[in-house]
């Protein structure tokens, strides 16, 4: 009897004791999971997922298990500012995002505010990290560092080829294209062709008509894979040969689907293929093994993950502002993406940015190969 009230006096003082003492870590997953780019929040919550369960086996953080709070921004900026309110009721202490670039620059301001740390695994646009912030962070490079490889590339290769500029008018692609032309323009070349569309637009024939007009040799595209292929399928439906070139936000099996057999020879920077690191291939078999092929940015965000337990390890504190701190400490991080460490901006020191071309692989189906 007297066991039996002890039990019955154990489950309800458990009953009553807060949430937070239930030893979770909230971190948030700030992604598009439905909409036009749902393929890239798919990616995030692969890599989120994966990460969180692999450390929760190990003991989670400072004996803290992570518990993933998903919020879909549907990659849209007012949407993210709703995600990220919420995650704010919800205790979130750390953010995993957001994808898009327009909708990680509201939401960063709403965590700087609230005490919150995040690391974006793919927005690229350099104003993020150029406002001091102190909570900011990215495991992907910039654009005015992703536009110059593009560049470099038509100055060496197509000096003498004209070339046409066209982006998306968002915050992601106009961004790329403006940093791309700035150093095409730098290396004494000039485009024949600048040109913004609207997001949503399936009907390009008239910029399909200015492209004609120009003589373009190659069209460089700033925007996602939506547009993007689209664009490239009406090219060649137009009878336009120009080659194409974009940046990351082409490098979806979606875009080869929308483009069909014109996305071959299509060429995008990008960041390097992590699934190609050596340190990651234990975590790509195990991706592997839940049918999941751990493609562009999964891997970066599981890196994120990765990040915030090393530096809450390493500071032995959950508070964001401490683990910030210790990100920018000069550590260098071992991650399933490789080394990382931070300059004071929450940049990566040493970025990397590199060449795909679409091909047909040994099977005949089109892949991203790494120049």
């Amino acid at each position: 009897m007297r066991r039996a009230l002890t039990t019955s006096v154990a489950l309800a003082a458990l009953a009553l004791v807060p949430h937070q003492a239930l030893a979770q870590l909230k971190i948030g997953a700030g992604a598009p999971y439905t909409g036009p780019v749902a393929v890239a929040g798919a990616q995030m919550k692969n890599g989120v997922e994966m990460a969180a369960a692999d450390i929760n086996a190990k003991g989670g953080i400072l004996g803290q298990k992570i518990e993933i709070v998903f919020g879909d921004d549907v990659a849209d900026p007012k949407q993210g500012v709703s995600v990220a309110n919420r995650f704010v009721g919800d205790q979130v202490k750390f953010v995993v995002g957001h994808m898009m670039s327009g909708v990680t620059m509201p939401a960063s301001e709403v965590y700087a505010e609230n005490g919150m740390l995040m690391i974006t695994p793919s927005a690229t646009n350099p104003a993020i990290t150029e406002r001091k912030l102190w909570n900011v962070f990215r495991t992907c490079g910039r654009d005015d560092q992703q536009g110059v490889v593009g560049a470099q590339w038509l100055l060496t290769n197509a000096k003498d080829k004209k070339v046409a500029i066209v982006h998306d008018k968002t915050t992601y692609g106009k961004g790329l294209a403006d940093e791309m032309q700035k150093a095409y323009n730098a290396g004494g070349a000039k485009e024949v062709l600048y040109e913004g569309i609207n997001v949503g637009e399936k009907d390009f024939a008239a910029l399909i008509s200015k492209i004609k007009s120009s003589g373009a040799d190659f069209v460089f595209w700033g925007g996602l894979h939506t547009e993007g292929g689209l664009i490239v399928r009406q090219l060649r439906d137009g009878g336009v040969a120009a080659r194409v070139m974009g940046g990351d936000g082409l490098q979806t099996s979606e875009f080869m689907t929308i483009a069909g057999p014109a996305s071959e020879g299509v060429m995008l920077t990008s960041v390097p293929d992590a699934r190609k690191i050596p340190g990651a291939s234990d975590t790509v078999k195990r991706f592997a093994a839940k049918n999941i092929d751990p493609e562009q940015y999964t891997l970066y965000s599981y890196a994120a993950v990765e990040l915030i337990a090393q530096a809450a390890t390493k500071a032995n504190s959950l508070d964001p502002k401490k683990v910030a701190a210790t990100l920018k400490d000069g550590t260098v991080w071992k991650t399933v993406i490789g080394d990382i460490s931070y300059d004071a901006k929450g940049d990566l020191v040493k970025p990397g940015f590199v060449m795909y071309t679409v091909k047909k692989a040994a099977d005949g189906k089109l892949e991203f190969a790494q120049n």
